[in-house]
């Protein structure tokens, strides 16, 4: 059964293109554990120890603009709609057939994200390639395309040099394009904004808000990003928004000076950035009743890059990072398909060394609406608006192009030169170009350790990069279970360099003890790594109490001690305090739950020395 699992991804890394993600719906929430529903491993699969993107892939964001008007489909409140969080996976349980049905990962959301009827969460893993070290691809990397539950997104990190030696993409592997009409002839409609299937409307393309009502699914009306379809007769279909607003198709067959036409999907400008991001809006299809109209075309997917430095070398053409929207074809005397918008991309690296030879392509464009091959006037589709590209640092100035064009409005006949167009998406082309912006990529640790120096241990450790990341808690522990807080050191907020850190603690516990590194971001977000042990030579004049202050147990840490022994606690005015102990050898577990909150001191004898040691009870 392993093979079966494995196999199939081997396979596609030899092919044109590649899946390397896995995806999987979350239909539940509770604290750190996930249920999980429709899931694809084809690329990769979901393991303990791997990152996952947590991902708002639609919400319920349309509120009360359901009515029959233009209105429709616009904005309500964006919700969570687009936002992420990076977690690394604890565990994943599984069916009978080998599918992830949980998931259990390393720290609470802090996003309280949806996943009602109306909303869809997605997790993809965060694919390490190379190991740790560095990578030069071997093959395309591409998307699962959106289903409606799962797919759409391309997430990759490199922790070293990223050589990109062939093209990532998710082309029109997002949000869906609305169904063509085929059939039925009739007068101009140029009030139906909403409709159930009817042989008089095309449908809409997707959007953000994954609608249910089956009485929306058709007609001019947007619904949010996605392109409203075509009316009879012969409207075009709308154009997919995402940072532009999709272009209003062509009018249709005789509609004088109305139009029968889909309306472009909304613009989600003001909502983009490095931490929120969308797929292009699906074009919307065109209505026809000769068989000839198109459907609407998918927008663009997702891609996530991290990596230290991102590379091209050797000779090569048209290697590229695109999530363009689909165009879409001519129709005959129909209406004709809107363009899907242009997806979402984001590119977290410190530098970039691009090769003269072989130069880079980053682009999010919206794909052109489908064009009327006949001489009377229809109903062409509108053209899809353009996508987004986020870059962490500045944008390289050599050897890179970088564009988030707007998709154009096909023609409403064959005239050549046009003589009448459906409407390009809104906006200059270019706007969705976005720097120095970065997002929810996790703190990159790359080591911890606890090495002895003299009497003192010293707590060293280094970070690849650090986003939104406020600071480090040293914590201490004698048994590894209790931790008690050592020393706080600041972070360096976001860093896209390897960044050192140093601390020692001056006053270790004899014995074996042992040291763990809590991160605390910005948002108060806090993580957690792996514990390190050490070993220190027990003094005989050394007592700790730990931890300190304590609520309701201390650990009196002695070690070694000759059989003839005595442990007297004292409050704070000198007299004797009688509280349950238990001695554990190299220790002295001491039960302060029922003393009143106060300072303490512990002298404890063992026949050569004396020791005390203070600590702070507080409830």
């Amino acid at each position: 059964m392993r093979q079966l699992v494995i196999i199939p991804s081997l396979v596609l890394l030899t092919c044109a293109q590649a899946q390397v993600n896995g995806y999987a719906r979350i239909t539940n929430v509770s604290g750190t554990t996930f249920s999980l529903g429709a899931a694809s491993e084809v690329g990769a699969p979901f393991q303990a120890g791997k990152q996952v993107v947590i991902m708002q892939m639609q919400d319920d964001v349309i509120g009360s603009n359901t009515g029959n008007n233009s209105s429709f489909g616009d904005l309500s409140n964006i919700l969570q709609a687009g936002r992420y969080q990076v977690r690394n996976i604890t565990s994943v349980s599984r069916d009978a057939f080998g599918a992830p049905v949980g998931m259990v990962v390393d720290a609470a959301l802090t996003i309280p994200f949806n996943f009602g009827a109306n909303s869809r969460l997605q997790a993809i893993t965060l694919e390490l390639l190379g190991g740790g070290g560095n990578f030069t691809t071997t093959a395309a990397i591409t998307a699962l395309p959106w289903n409606g539950d799962i797919g759409g997104v391309v997430a990759v990190q490199v922790q070293g040099t990223f050589t990109i030696a062939h093209s990532i993409t998710a082309d029109a592997v997002g949000f869906r394009g609305g169904a063509r009409d085929v059939t039925n002839s009739g007068s101009c409609d140029l009030t139906t904004f909403i409709s159930a299937v009817s042989d008089r409307y095309a449908w809409k393309g997707e959007g953000i808000y994954r609608n249910t009502n089956a009485n929306w699914v058709a007609a001019k009306g947007k619904i949010l990003n996605g392109g409203g379809g075509g009316n009879e007769h012969n409207g075009g279909g709308g154009g997919g928004g995402n940072y532009t607003a999709g272009g209003t198709a062509g009018p249709g067959w005789s509609c004088g000076s109305g139009s029968a036409g889909g309306l472009g999907g909304i613009s989600l400008s003001g909502h983009i950035a490095a931490d929120r991001i969308f797929m292009g809006g699906g074009g919307g299809g065109g209505e026809g009743n000769n068989n000839v109209s198109t459907n609407g075309g998918n927008g663009g997917g997702i891609i996530l890059i991290k990596a230290n430095t991102i590379r091209t070398t050797g000779t090569c053409t048209g290697l590229r990072i695109s999530a363009d929207g689909a165009s879409v074809g001519n129709a005959g005397n129909d209406g004709g398909g809107g363009g899907g918008a242009g997806g979402s991309i984001i590119v977290h690296a410190d530098q970039f060394q691009l090769g003269a030879s072989c130069p880079l392509l980053v682009r999010a464009n919206g794909g052109n609406g489908g064009r009327v091959n006949d001489g009377a006037t229809h109903g062409a589709g509108g053209g899809g608006g353009q996508g987004a590209v986020v870059f962490s640092a500045m944008v390289p100035s050599s050897n890179i192009t970088v564009e988030t064009n707007n998709g154009a409005g096909g023609c409403n006949n064959s005239s050549n030169p046009c003589n009448s167009q459906a409407l390009s998406a809104s906006g200059s082309n270019g706007g969705g170009i976005i720097q120095g912006s970065s997002g929810p990529l996790p703190v990159e640790l790359l080591s911890f350790q606890a090495i002895p120096v003299n009497a003192r241990v010293a707590l060293t450790w280094s970070t690849a990069t650090e986003l939104h990341n406020a600071f480090f808690t040293v914590e201490r522990s004698a048994d590894g279970e209790v931790w008690a807080g050592l020393q706080e050191v600041q972070g360096a907020g976001t860093s896209l360099h390897v960044n050192e850190y140093r601390v020692f603690d001056e006053h270790p516990l004899p014995g074996l003890s042992y040291y763990r590194l809590r991160q605390t971001d910005l948002d108060g977000t806090e993580r957690s790594y792996p514990m390190v042990s050490v070993r220190i030579a027990a003094s005989s004049d050394v007592l700790v109490a730990f931890p300190n202050p304590a609520t309701d147990l201390v650990k009196l840490v002695h070690g070694a001690v000759v059989d003839d022994v005595s442990l007297l606690i004292v409050d704070a005015s000198g007299r004797a305090v009688n509280i349950p102990m238990v001695n554990e050898g190299a220790y002295q577990l001491l039960d302060v739950s029922q003393l009143p909150a106060g300072q303490y001191m512990a002298v404890f004898e063992d026949g050569s020395t004396i020791r005390r040691a203070r600590f702070v009870v507080q409830h």
